[in-house]
């Protein structure tokens, strides 16, 4: 499974861990993703989603309807 929010589409960035001596390895950024469940009213049904914790502040803020109907014309929801 990969690590993608089901909303935003934000996945694993790669980058440097960079030693006090400015050696430069490879290293993985993962995005901070958890497994919730939201009610959407419209429909009265509850749907679970892999939501990185931006996305679920997003939510709170601008209401599940909002954040998928835009989430829909990014193409990252067939809704």
């Amino acid at each position: 499974m990969a690590r993608v929010c089901d909303l935003t589409g934000k996945r694993t960035r790669v980058g440097n861990n960079v030693s006090h001596a400015n050696n430069k390895t490879k290293r993985k950024f993962y995005p901070n993703l958890q497994k919730k469940r939201f009610y959407i009213p419209e429909e009265d049904a509850w749907v679970t989603l892999r939501v990185a914790a931006s996305t679920i502040r997003t939510i709170n803020k601008n209401g599940i309807m909002a954040v998928l109907k835009k989430a829909k014309q990014e193409g990252y929801v067939v809704y």
